[in-house]
């Protein structure tokens, strides 16, 4: 393992992290929110930090990354960054306790959108964009973004993008990896670009615009106002977000077909048929139980349960209405929602729907074989084969997400939380939700749960950011042998 690369890499991050603040200082700056001395101090901290760690380290690298270092270097870089992220929080004053700033700025990063904050308005509109600006960098990938912008990664880039990105199958758009790191981080800029356009269009500040819009396409969820989208109670705002929501829950390497003026590769796409297939079948079920119970007209019933099904799918986390008053099968068909995500490729955490359908349909295939023992078949998604090296890896991330959401439940309960509270605060952690049912619930926040659930919650947040197998790969003995 390559230990001077590893911190070399690690050091050059965090400097540009470090420099990502001067958005929040000029915030800062310009509303003299009193939050200023907190982010400079922050950013030089941050920025010396990293300068000082790439001096030490610096000089002919080689930069064919092996596995293992991949793996490294991803994982503690999106430990150094929850970290850095806390020192606003701390140092303003805004989220005084350590464990409360680590919780939020990790809930930032890997796009989870769970938050320990009582009264998010009384926050500086610095710590707050802050605060947005932090899911929209973990949304596409902090090392996706390096891979993009720092042309000697080229070469051992494809090993950083693995560890990050561990899609059951990994889109390489151009032949190089940067190449395509840049083209996914471009697609992405020019959607949140049109996003904010369209937010502003229909009245919102350029303040909450921004933060709407870094929050909206990396799936996040962090809102500078306390009751989230609702506050607006605006139709077009609610609709707008909406079809963003549902374009991040797309795979980006689609949007970039589109832009190629490939449609057919679009809409031909079988992932996306059935992503788009559970979306129209969960909002219609839901629907069809709010309207007459929870809304008596027909628009409110469509308008907020479209918005939260699609919201929870995407693991996005907007609300715009208190879920936890609606009947408990709409509550049971969103909690298991948390599960879905969204579609490989996309900045959607949870399972995601491609997973989701190879494993229905090898488990059909074993059924099939029982009536035919001596037909050969294979899985296949669309008309593509699909090995059995990547069906035994889907296997495994289900058995090990399944797994952990069991047994980090039991933990959760164990600490006091009620079962509801328990099965939804793993699952919303784990899936990068935001928000759950019973005491953390839409209109709750995680501000009550013990200090150390909520070090459980920031382990599953992570976990289920870099799937799995990144991080608890690196707790094997086996790993660190050589």
């Amino acid at each position: 393992m390559n230990l001077r690369l590893i911190s070399y890499m690690v050091g050059v991050l965090v400097f540009y992290l470090g420099l990502s603040m001067c958005l929040p200082l000029g915030v800062a700056l310009y509303y003299n929110d009193g939050s200023a001395t907190a982010i400079l101090i922050s950013l030089a901290a941050t920025c010396g930090l990293g300068g000082i760690v790439f001096l030490l380290t610096r000089g002919h690298q080689d930069f064919h990354l092996s596995h293992r270092d991949g793996m490294v270097i991803v994982s503690l870089g999106w430990i150094a960054a929850g970290l850095i992220a806390t020192l606003p929080y701390l140092l303003s004053g805004a989220i005084p306790d350590m464990t409360d700033a680590f919780f939020e700025a990790m809930s930032g990063f890997t796009t989870t959108g769970a938050s320990i904050l009582t009264d998010i308005e009384r926050l500086p509109p610095a710590i707050l964009l802050w605060r947005s600006q932090t899911q929209w960098l973990g949304g596409m990938g902090i090392i996706v973004l390096s891979i993009a912008i720092l042309p000697f990664l080229g070469v051992g880039g494809m090993q950083l993008y693995k560890a990050e990105i561990p899609s059951p199958v990994v889109d390489k758009l151009t032949p190089r990896i940067s190449n395509t790191a840049k083209v996914l981080w471009k697609i992405y800029i020019a959607m949140t670009a049109a996003l904010i356009l369209l937010l502003l269009f229909g009245g919102m500040s350029l303040y909450d615009a921004v933060c709407h819009g870094f929050a909206t396409m990396p799936t996040g969820g962090f809102s500078p106002k306390n009751t989230s989208i609702g506050h607006y109670q605006s139709i077009y705002i609610d609709f707008i977000i909406l079809i963003f929501m549902l374009l991040a829950g797309i795979n980006f390497s689609l949007h970039y077909k589109l832009v190629k003026r490939h449609p057919r590769q679009f809409f031909r796409d079988p992932e996306l048929r059935v992503y788009l297939g559970i979306l129209g079948a969960f909002i219609f079920v839901v629907f069809a139980d709010v309207y007459g119970t929870i809304y008596p007209r027909i628009l409110d019933a469509f308008r907020y349960a479209s918005f939260q099904v699609v919201s929870i799918i995407t693991t996005t986390g907007f609300v715009t209405a208190d879920y936890e008053q609606w009947p408990a099968f709409s509550q049971q068909v969103l909690f298991f929602c948390m599960f879905l995500g969204g579609m490989a490729g996309s900045t959607g955490g949870g399972i995601k729907i491609m997973r989701l359908i190879l494993l229905v349909k090898h488990c059909y295939l074993e059924i099939f074989r029982i009536i035919h023992p001596h037909a050969t078949t294979m899985v296949k998604l669309g008309n593509a084969p699909v090995s059995q090296t990547i069906m035994r890896s889907i296997w495994g991330f289900f058995l090990l997400y399944i797994g952990i959401f069991i047994v980090a439940t039991m933990a959760m309960a164990a600490m006091g939380l009620d079962m509801i509270s328990a099965l939804s605060a793993v699952a919303t952690c784990l899936g990068n939700v935001g928000p759950g049912l019973g005491s953390i619930g839409p209109m709750d926040n995680f501000a009550a749960v013990p200090v150390l659930g909520k070090w459980l919650l920031i382990f599953c947040m992570l976990l289920g950011r870099l799937e799995i197998y990144t991080i608890i790969v690196l707790l094997l003995p086996a790993f660190w042998r050589k």
